[in-house]
């Protein structure tokens, strides 16, 4: 079942209003369009006559060991996906040894989540609130769970003009806390506008575990934040969602590697729906690809099973895609493996 058919049985499942939620992004959507055509837009120049016999696509991310570079990118509303919600995530990562990226505000709960967790890291991603010590508070509390990084999400200084939901009258609802019910919330109210790269140095210095900043669309402040401190870089239109118009990440991806050098891992999410996406990202200098919308629609259609049967696709397509260009190991996966002149037409 591939991504068009696992939104088609999502929505039979489910109201118009989550699956456009889920779906949808700013605006014309032209950036949402070109996450995806950007990756088709780079070719393979495949190796022959090696020998393939035994591929692994096992990694490390941030020194922790995962079975691929596939990692599922944080969400929220992944309870309205299916009862379990990120609970049901949590467990398919952990049975297929995959990163989980945790969406700390309005996912569910952190520790239902880290009580999940097996062999396979899992990382904390966060929006910066205005009130500093929600954010900070819930941040300490998850880091003793054993959430082993914190990713900051940079790219929300204001919400997305986000047609579909416009049109749903969709709403945000806050995380449940102290026993209190969800309060509708807007996310152009409660988000911190002013975050610059000295609060990106804050956090570093305060959070205790490796800090990932997620947002990132540019060379010169992707080295920026590496300065101040963080460790990755997660290079993200926010699967075009935020700014229409904004770059496909595939194609500024190389210019962010070169700009980190080996001073920091990167990684990127936006557009990644087969194995074949996830070794051309790897060949422009990713560590990691972050997968979103294929994770949620899987969720909404068979929960567990559903993101299980998603990721071990994904897996299987990249061991495929790498043995069929003739490497054996992540390590051998390099930018000589693309075709140069396709890049970016």
């Amino acid at each position: 079942m591939d991504h068009d058919e696992l939104e088609r049985t999502a929505r039979e499942a489910h109201p118009p209003d989550f699956c456009d939620y889920v779906a949808g992004g700013a605006e014309e959507e032209a950036t949402l369009r070109d996450n995806v055509a950007a990756w088709g837009r780079l070719r393979l120049r495949p190796r022959v006559l090696r020998d393939v016999a035994k591929v692994d696509l096992s990694t490390t991310l941030l020194g922790a060991r995962v079975a691929s570079p596939v990692a599922i990118a944080p969400m929220a509303m992944q309870h309205r996906a299916c009862d379990e919600g990120p609970v049901a995530t949590a467990r398919a990562a952990a049975a297929c040894g995959n990163l989980l990226v945790f969406g700390l505000f309005g996912a569910g709960s952190a520790a239902n989540v880290a009580a999940e967790r097996a062999a396979a890291p899992q990382w904390l991603q966060v929006y910066v609130m205005k009130e500093r010590a929600r954010t900070v508070d819930a941040i300490a509390r998850s880091i003793e769970q054993g959430y082993s990084a914190l990713v900051l999400t940079v790219d929300v200084v204001r919400q997305g003009n986000r047609l579909r939901d416009v049109r749903n009258d969709w709403r945000f609802l806050s995380d449940a806390r102290g026993g209190t019910p969800p309060r509708e919330e807007d996310p152009n109210d409660v988000f911190d506008r002013s975050l610059d790269f000295d609060d990106v140095a804050w956090f570093c210095q305060q959070s205790g575990v490796p800090v990932v900043v997620k947002g990132v669309m540019r060379g010169d402040d992707a080295a920026r934040c590496i300065d101040a401190g963080a460790a990755a870089v997660i290079v993200s239109n926010h699967g075009g969602r935020q700014l229409d118009g904004a770059a496909a990440t595939a194609d500024v991806l190389e210019e962010v590697v070169d700009a980190v050098g080996e001073r920091g891992e990167v990684y990127v999410d936006g557009g990644i729906r087969r194995g074949q996406h996830a070794v051309k990202a790897l060949a422009l200098g990713a560590r990691a690809v972050l997968v979103g919308r294929p994770v949620m629609w899987a969720l909404a259609c068979e929960a567990q099973r559903g993101v299980e049967f998603v990721l071990r696709s994904f897996n299987d397509e990249v061991e495929r895609t790498m043995a069929l260009c003739g490497a054996t190991n992540v390590a051998e996966i390099d930018r000589d493996l693309l075709l140069v002149r396709d890049r970016g037409l």
